[in-house]
């Protein structure tokens, strides 16, 4: 035990200072990582094929005729499972990016950064396409090695070029599927059959996505994760020692040393075979602790349990756990690890909230959108029979799936309301315009400007939405 708390004491926190990538003189490191192999390996690899068959199916998948999923930044339209959302519905994408914030923070509170080694794009697309591309192609990773070290010629030049070639012609895969989920699958199809000189702007987004998603693939690879992404340093404020994270037992492992033949062993269970670096996609030390560019891919556990295997030791040296389990090892009498804490509890709460707002929204959100103006540059008009008119526009949007005859009725004063021009029928997923006059009696006034409510009705005489304005008359 004293051997354990010396090393723990004693331990070098250097690695710290810097990143795993970048050398002293600032200049990239390209890592290596061996080809994994293991359980966690097989389940990540069935789990990123689920997640890439849904994202590419995606676009070409319909509800009541209308996409799964479309952001139309252009249009301002937004498609999300077959229901239509506009801006005037805002308000509950601003609810649902605080629920996803939170849902982050719970999450990473309690098993760390679990998303980003097993669901986020950027590690489906690196460690489960890109890198296994290039593993077929250029070998292992002391094959990679020594390709790269090897002199331009006609070996090279094949295995570089089939490399790139095949980075290239995904991310054009991938850069169509993302833009399909912007503009929708059937513009996307018109840029791709019909000439460029008709969709010039799509051929250049095209364009644009695929040469962003060639270069973090080929080139800044693992780099998003430790440089760009803000994900690993918020972990310095969101694990605590009830979090599980992929965790070295030291308890068990140190002192580390050699394991030789025929030798009484006397140290701890690592032999110190570095194949958990090895493995590693961003080039860290697991044994070090955790660190910022840990992605929780599990590489390292598969890779450490086939030596365990092999040296006749128990599996679990780098495992899920919490440093509060490892301590449990360290000291037998300590109290036992809480699994949800007062802080998890704290967010669990707001995420429910937020939920329960979300969902009321949705429930409750309106089939139109109305808004009325009093017409810019009129002023009031006296009748004949001394009533007091005004003129109004109208925008009703219509967020369902049909087109939707409406009629517009006064509901507050008593008056009347007088359409200019044909009834108004919005068209599915549609804007129509129009103008009416109010017309109220001088003793309904309560002033300069006298509140109304006006209500919008469908053919069946339902009240679909109310809308309210001010009336403006004489002093």
């Amino acid at each position: 035990m004293k051997n354990i708390t010396d090393h723990l004491l004693h331990q070098d926190e250097s690695f710290r200072d810097r990143l795993t990538t970048v050398d002293e003189k600032g200049k990239r490191k390209w890592v290596y990582p061996k080809k994994p192999s293991g359980d966690f390996t097989r389940y990540r690899n069935w789990f990123a094929a689920i997640l890439l068959t849904f994202l590419f199916a995606g676009p070409f998948i319909k509800i009541n005729g209308y996409p799964l999923l479309l952001i139309n930044i252009l249009e301002r339209r937004f498609v999300i499972l077959g229901n239509v959302f506009w801006p005037q519905d805002m308000y509950i994408f601003v609810l649902m990016l605080l629920a996803g914030v939170v849902f982050i923070i719970l999450f990473t509170v309690v098993y760390g950064r679990l998303f980003c080694g097993w669901a986020c794009p950027q590690t489906i697309f690196m460690e489960m396409v890109f890198r296994k591309i290039e593993y077929l192609i250029e070998g292992d990773y002391m094959q990679q090695k020594a390709l790269d070290k090897m002199p331009w010629n006609r070996e090279k030049i094949l295995k570089k070029g089939t490399k790139y070639a095949v980075f290239y012609a995904i991310s054009l895969l991938i850069a169509n599927t993302f833009l399909a989920y912007i503009i929708g699958i059937e513009e996307l199809y018109k840029i791709v059959t019909e000439p460029v000189s008709q969709h010039l702007a799509g051929f250049i987004a095209m364009l644009i996505f695929s040469g962003v998603f060639y270069t973090v693939f080929a080139y800044f690879r693992e780099q998003i994760c430790t440089v760009v992404c803000p994900y690993g340093r918020l972990q310095g404020v969101l694990l605590d020692k009830n979090s599980v994270v992929i965790t070295y037992d030291e308890v068990r492992g140190e002192p580390r040393g050699k394991m030789r033949k025929n030798e009484v062993r006397t140290l701890g269970d690592c032999i110190d075979c570095m194949q958990c670096v090895h493995v590693c996609p961003t080039g860290i030390d697991i044994r070090n602790g955790t660190q910022l560019e840990c992605i929780n891919c599990t590489a390292c556990i598969d890779a450490c349990d086939s030596i365990m295997d092999k040296i006749g030791k128990p599996r679990g040296l780098v495992r899920y756990a919490s440093r509060n389990e490892i301590e449990q090892g360290r000291y037998p009498d300590a109290e036992k690890p809480k699994r949800f804490t007062a802080r998890m509890a704290a967010y669990s709460v707001v995420l429910l909230v937020l939920l329960g707002i979300i969902g009321s929204f949705l429930f409750t959100r309106g089939m139109i959108g109305v808004r009325v103006m009093r017409a810019q540059g009129t002023l009031f008009q006296k009748n004949e029979n001394g009533n007091i008119t005004n003129l109004y526009n109208i925008k009703i949007i219509n967020k369902s799936h049909d087109a939707l005859p409406v009629q517009i009725r006064l509901l507050e004063p008593q008056g009347k309301i007088r359409l200019v021009g044909d009834a108004l029928t919005v068209p599915a997923e549609g804007l129509a315009d129009g103008a009416f006059f109010i017309e109220l009696d001088k003793s309904q006034l309560t002033g300069m400007k006298t509140p109304v409510k006006i209500g919008v009705y469908n053919a069946n005489n339902e009240l679909l939405e109310t809308a309210k304005t001010s009336f403006m008359g004489p002093m």
